[in-house]
């Protein structure tokens, strides 16, 4: 059952009326403060807004505008906000206009500054207009602990900087305050709501279990599961739902830190995991401690790890206690949990320390043992969320996931598409190939997109060979098809004028024991790209963000990628969800279109979600 729990916020209005009158043949202006009311303090259940009655109120030595240091060397007019509870509450202080008479002419707020101390420390010499307009002049924002006062100090002055004609006029105005419960964060609503028994505390955790709980995230375009809460930091450990590309682990060494995997999901560039996500330093733990410690028993028998091997980043892997604690006191139960996705995927846990493993799961769920080197199954990253994340949207189904505070847009009518995130929805195309989601902003400008799904004609996934070679061209087999029939076919007028008409598409060779990054540079410091190619449609490449089943497997069909391992063959996705090298002319597999949207192609409605994807036009 969902638990709907409503923001109630109450309102305390405090008046200080500040009235600061200017006039060109009187030598000084003044303002004067009280309250409405009789009382000097105005409570609301534990929390009161105080004037100190002792103010003499803000005193200036001159009607014309004055500097910014004789501005911070006036008297401030001095109040308080004290929270007499126990318990944390937000709060956000406004500086409002107040009723002047008919005969009065408002001064514009560009004359004004102010300085507001709070608790000794000054904002500084700040413009009134840079804090918003009337009636959204926000003074001060945040939260306040139980038995905690802030005091403040509020001087204001006309400002030298701007000239103009301010004779006679006034400005009156008064603090607002309005005040809410602090709503807990993310992982304290998703643990509130779920159903009885689908939670597991093992004394340091608190893990979410069970086959299908409401705890689907949806967070910079891609599909989350919330898999714990620490119990003291209150952070919430997230997986993506789905693989989100399929890599090399490393060259030899079965340890995470070094590794090509840490390289991919902490890479803030383009090519990398860590830099397409929806600023990560608001939203997740960036120096977060992952848990590599060996383990070589059997699921079922796995305890907490102990720390003996420790790696410090923003994003890693779940390692093989957290998946099997999904299945909570039942630990035989693992294979029918909410994190069994039918695809091959790594964790972060080494089978032993002779580097013979790194333990994975399969698409039924179980535990096996993986090869660093060789072996390309999926990745699944994971982040934790910060404590003061919020949710503000969504009941944690699938089909209306929990959305975060600052990545719940609304209204984006006319926002560039080249604006948003990678994993994002877009309706592009026709018919049953209208699906695709959003790569990357490779070009810097433009919008990188592939078809959700490999194409279908008529309900049927049509495949292709790659071609007579390992290369890729615009006049190859899968490359003819793609920059001719595709184009005629299956994208109508309507969206064929929104591609870029010409796009790189680099052609890298990546060995098995390989960086991902020799897919398009030369080497791993990225200094010089591989040799590429021109066209108006490609394909995705090795370690690409979507370049793996990030679905569930359900058709049955591998599809083929960009790069090549060898001379000879080419890199193909299978149903599973893992990476393999195919002869290009042998075998007929699945397309995934990949190309780029011109920078002035603008969402006209949606909100980027597999069931609201973005709509398009071009500006």
């Amino acid at each position: 059952m969902e638990k709907k729990k409503n923001k109630k916020a109450t309102v305390i209005i405090i008046s200080i009326f500040i009235v600061l009158i200017l006039a060109i043949l009187i030598s000084y202006a003044y303002f004067t403060t009280e309250l409405n009311g009789s009382d000097q303090v105005v409570k609301v259940g534990t929390l009161d807004l105080v004037l100190d009655e002792t103010s003499e109120g803000i005193i200036l030595e001159e009607a014309v505008g004055i500097s910014d240091s004789k501005g911070m060397s006036l008297d401030g007019s001095t109040f308080e906000l004290r929270n007499n509870g126990n318990k944390t509450v937000e709060y956000t202080i406004y500086l409002d206009d107040n009723t002047i008479s008919d005969t009065d002419t408002r001064i514009d707020d560009k004359y004004l500054k102010y300085n507001l101390n709070k608790n000794g420390e000054d904002s500084g010499p700040t413009s009134l207009t840079s804090i918003g307009s009337n009636p959204n002049r926000v003074l001060d924002t945040g939260t306040i602990d139980g038995g905690v006062t802030n005091k403040y100090s509020l001087k204001l002055w006309i400002t030298s900087d701007v000239d103009g004609n301010y004779s006679g006029q006034v400005f009156s105005g008064k603090l607002r305050v309005e005040v809410s419960q602090v709503r807990p964060g993310a992982g304290e609503t998703i643990l509130d709501n779920l159903s009885s028994g689908d939670t597991y505390d093992d004394g340091t955790d608190t893990f979410i279990t069970g086959e299908d709980p409401n705890n689907y995230v949806w967070y910079s375009g891609k599909l989350w599961r919330a898999v714990s809460v620490n119990n003291e930091a209150k952070t919430t450990k997230l997986v993506t739902q789905w693989n989100i590309s399929a890599i090399n682990y490393s060259s030899s060494s079965t340890a995470f830190a070094g590794s090509y995997m840490e390289e991919w999901l902490n890479d803030t560039t383009v090519d990398g995991f860590l830099g397409n996500l929806r600023e990560p330093e608001k939203f997740i733990v960036m120096d977060a401690v992952w848990d590599a410690t060996e383990d070589s028993n059997l699921l079922g028998n796995i305890t907490r790890p102990n720390k003996k091997t420790l790696v410090t980043d923003a994003v890693g892997l779940l390692n093989i206690y957290e998946y099997q604690s999904s299945s909570g006191k039942n630990p035989s139960a693992y294979n029918t949990s909410y994190l069994s996705n039918d695809l091959y995927w790594f964790t972060l846990t080494p089978y032993d320390l002779n580097d013979s493993g790194i333990l994975s799961i399969d698409n039924h769920g179980d535990l096996f043992s993986a090869r660093p080197l060789g072996n390309l199954y999926g990745v699944r990253p994971s982040i934790n969320l910060k404590s003061n994340v919020k949710i503000v949207d969504g009941n944690g189904t699938v089909n209306n996931p929990y959305r975060l505070n600052g990545d719940n847009d609304t209204n984006l009518s006319g926002t560039l598409l080249s604006s948003r995130y990678s994993g994002e929805y877009i309706r592009f195309g026709s018919n049953e190939n209208n699906l695709y989601r959003i790569v990357s902003h490779e070009n810097g400008t433009g919008t990188k997109i592939v078809s959700a799904e490999p194409l279908k004609n008529s309900g049927v996934f049509i495949t292709s060979a790659f071609g007579s070679n390992a290369t890729f061209s615009s006049t190859n087999i899968i490359g003819t098809f793609l920059n001719g029939e595709y184009l005629t076919s299956y994208v109508d007028s309507t969206y064929s004028d929104m591609i870029e008409e010409s796009s790189t598409w680099y052609l890298g060779k990546v060995e098995k024991n390989e960086n991902y990054k020799l897919a398009k540079y030369i080497d791993t410091s990225m200094s010089e790209y591989v040799k590429n190619i021109n066209a108006k449609v490609g394909l995705l490449r090795y370690g690409e963000l979507m370049a793996g089943h990030f679905d569930k497997n359900s058709n049955n069909l591998t599809y083929w990628i960009l790069t090549s391992g060898d001379l000879y063959n080419i890199y193909s996705i299978n149903n599973y969800g893992v990476a393999a090298l195919i002869s290009p002319s042998n075998f007929s597999y699945g397309i995934k279109a990949s190309l780029n949207l011109k920078q002035n192609v603008v969402i006209t409605g949606g909100d980027g979600t597999k069931n609201n994807p973005f709509t398009l036009s071009v500006q």
